[in-house]
């Protein structure tokens, strides 16, 4: 089972909360909030999924781990984590700076939920959203979260009112940075029925539990999904990618057992088995040909 951190656990054991006012003190009917600074941020957390929600401004280097995705943070860059997508964080570069808040589901809830919010980053279940940002947005950004933690240090009776109107700022300026060619993109069908799959084979990851076995493993399995014929489905992702529907499903199996082979205690069986491997041997050989190594091999190689 993927480790899940509550809010109360990040007050006992994460630096930047030290001394700080925990949930206990402000959590209620409109939830809990929080701001702090970044400058803690200069070592690796463990790969979990967390019970709360934390937007934050990374002004440093990193590198970002969630379900099949290793992403690069090698600028500076506005990052929505969803309490549901399980992460871990590496910091690449001494220096760390920015903030970072943090928010329970009732605090969040409590925002009024236009039609914007209700599409906003914070609330995407199956990814991360990673803006990078320019030297304007950055500088628009850090007097945004200096702002929301003078206030939060403040005896202002009304300033949960003001994170809520902060946070929606953020949301909107984030969603301004969109670019604005996502409401053209997809203008054909291959592309369409690409972005399709890629949603759908993005769903069948993380991998969070033994019991959890992979439920789509072939090309023939996507295509059926989707309602169209395996070669129609390959040529669409050929067109519109370069690769096949095989390809992308190997790459994601291969990101994900690298993994739940670095941060989980798992058997290699019990990999190979989650991953639709009927049985490990033929898991080893997949690994073995794309990485190098065998999984037992690349293991030890990262602890």
């Amino acid at each position: 089972m993927i480790p899940s951190e509550t809010v109360e656990h990040f007050y006992l054991t994460h630096p930047a909360a030290q001394g700080s006012r925990g949930p206990d003190k402000n959590t209620g009917d409109e939830g809990h909030f929080n701001v702090f600074s970044r400058v803690f941020c200069n070592k690796y957390t463990s790969y979990a999924s967390r019970d709360f929600y934390k937007i934050s401004l990374i002004l440093g280097k990193g590198k970002l781990f969630y379900g099949n995705q290793e992403i690069d943070i090698n600028r500076n860059a506005l990052v929505f984590f969803n309490r549901n997508v399980p992460y871990s964080w590496q910091a690449t570069s001494t220096e760390q700076a920015g903030y970072f808040c943090l928010f329970t589901d009732e605090f969040l809830n409590s925002i009024h939920r236009s039609k914007a919010i209700v599409n906003c980053p914070i609330l995407r279940n199956d990814n991360i959203p990673v803006y990078f940002i320019d030297k304007d947005q950055q500088d628009h950004l850090l007097r945004i979260f200096a702002k929301m933690q003078s206030e939060i240090e403040s005896g202002y009776i009304h300033k949960y009112d003001l994170m809520r109107n902060y946070v929606n700022v953020i949301v909107h300026e984030a969603m301004k940075m969109q670019p604005s060619e996502l409401s053209d993109m997809h203008v054909n069908g291959s592309a369409r029925l690409s972005s399709m799959f890629q949603e759908l084979l993005a769903r069948q990851f993380p991998i969070e539990s033994p019991e959890h076995k992979l439920k789509l493993k072939t090309a023939k399995d996507y295509a059926v999904k989707l309602g169209v014929h395996v070669n129609h489905l390959n040529r669409a992702l050929k067109e519109s990618t370069g690769k096949t529907t095989t390809d992308h499903i190997i790459d994601s199996i291969i990101s994900q057992s690298k993994l739940m082979l670095r941060h989980s205690n798992w058997s290699i069986a019990e990999i190979a088995f989650c991953l639709g491997f009927e049985y490990p041997a033929y898991f080893n050989n997949l690994f073995k040909k794309q990485i190098g190594l065998t999984p037992k091999s690349y293991r030890i190689s990262e602890r």
